[in-house]
């Protein structure tokens, strides 16, 4: 068997990975791979770094793929995705990365690489530790799951607030607004129609759904609460990404209803778990556990 290692072509190869991480998925999540949604997500975020997708590298075995090595918003990052026969292939991944994927700090100018490695990998790890790699805990990614409940149980509101989704409502101002000052950007964010086809491109993905992209909105008709879901139909399970609640509306309990909302609508289109990346204590409160922790080891390279 011959292995042979090509940079990616968008946009055929997005369709290519994108078959390999469902083809390739194991309950639970259970092999440390992105998820479907994940890799979609990245694609059309604004903060992507397009001009540098060509160093993307695919690693296939009598044309079918078997491992890749990517970023994800911007190079400096490194991510690994394994068919579940080739992780011997790591270290192979590593030097590419390390030679192809590295950023430049803009502090002092030196290159440098953090690469993502799944706590459930202890060959990994072993490998970047013998390598001079350093961990990075404040940068580590967990990954949470959700066994969704059947039945689901009723979503509660404050009085006068309500729930709906892009499907029933879109407006993108609204939208731009809630998700600029939901991560705690300070004043009014710019609304040109740049700025609103930028978040357009976010959620009108190719395998997004309006149905699924759910807003608490407040007595006066704005959006103070937004949650993003994927659902992943071969699989059955949703995926959360982004979720923001306007400052003035936190502790509320307005980001959990929409969370929980848009499970529940995953649910009555089959899905049975849901997947979330992040470190927020928030997903633990409403029933999310740690599945796996990506952490980050980072080395400079000169």
């Amino acid at each position: 068997m011959s292995i042979r290692m090509r940079n990616y072509t968008h946009p055929d190869d997005y369709w290519a990975i994108d078959r390999f991480l469902i083809e390739h998925y194991q309950p639970g999540n259970a092999d440390g791979n992105w998820i479907e949604p994940a890799w979609e997500y990245m694609h059309f975020h604004s903060l992507l770094d397009s001009a540098s997708l060509g160093k993307i590298a695919i690693w296939e075995e009598s044309g079918k793929i078997v491992a890749v090595a990517h970023y994800e918003w911007r190079l400096g990052e490194a991510f690994f995705q394994f068919h579940p026969a080739w992780r011997h292939l790591r270290q192979e991944l590593l030097e590419y990365a390390e030679a192809n994927l590295f950023g430049v700090s803009q502090k002092d100018g030196r290159e440098y690489l953090c690469a993502y490695v799944n706590d459930n990998d202890p060959e990994f790890t072993a490998l970047v530790m013998s390598r001079g790699y350093e961990k990075y805990p404040e940068e580590a990614r967990p990954v949470y799951g959700f066994e969704i409940p059947n039945p689901f149980p009723p979503v509660g509101l404050p009085e006068g607030f309500r729930l709906t989704s892009l499907a029933e409502a879109c407006d993108w101002a609204k939208v731009n607004r809630v998700l600029y000052r939901g991560f705690d950007n300070e004043g009014e964010p710019p609304d040109g129609e740049a700025e609103l086809e930028e978040r357009r491109k976010m959620f009108d993905t190719p395998n997004g759904r309006r149905d699924l992209k759910i807003v608490a909105a407040a007595p006066d008709g704005s959006f103070v609460a937004f949650c993003g879901m994927f659902y992943e139909p071969t699989h059955r399970y949703a995926y959360v990404e982004p979720v923001a609640t306007d400052p003035n509306y936190r502790r509320l309990g307005l980001g959990k209803a929409a969370v929980l909302e848009g499970i529940r609508r995953c649910a009555d289109l089959g899905a049975t778990t849901a997947f979330v990346g992040s470190d927020l204590p928030f997903y633990l409160a409403i029933g999310f556990k740690v599945i796996y922790t990506s952490d980050c080891w980072v080395k400079f390279l000169d």
